[in-house]
């Protein structure tokens, strides 16, 4: 029989990717654009490795992108604001196209509570104006 050297398995090579492009790599996977292995293939890199960066950069993300409880609560007090000044504002052109066209739309198209704040909202303009 000859002889024949066994040769080892070729190991693949892979290119190094930057930090960017991980990210990339990472967010498009986890936003479901692309598959684990489709990306492994495009951007030649093993699926083990996209793997390791979707565990490493997840934590990552968290970090970046999360915000302390006292700052995400100074947030939603300033949202719950803006809309109740909108509310008010909306509620106050109801009453006043109301008193003016003499229709009662809120109580026929909104809930109930709103209803009643808009007709508190017409007594309240009603008794200013005399």
């Amino acid at each position: 029989m000859d002889s024949k050297e066994k040769q080892p398995c070729q190991k693949k090579q892979y290119q190094k990717i930057s930090f960017e492009l991980k990210l990339q790599i990472v967010d498009q996977v986890t936003n479901g654009q692309i598959s684990v292995n489709f990306a492994s293939k495009k951007y030649n890199v093993s699926r083990s490795a996209i793997d390791y960066w979707i565990r490493k950069f997840a934590n990552f993300k968290q970090k970046t992108t999360s915000m302390n409880k006292d700052q995400e609560i100074k947030k939603l007090k300033e949202r719950i604001e803006a809309l109740e000044f909108i509310k008010d504002f909306q509620q106050d052109m109801i009453a006043d196209f109301e008193l003016i066209t003499g229709k009662e739309l809120a109580k026929k198209f909104l809930p109930k509570d709103i209803a009643n704040e808009i007709e508190k909202k017409k007594k309240q303009i009603l008794k200013d104006n005399g």
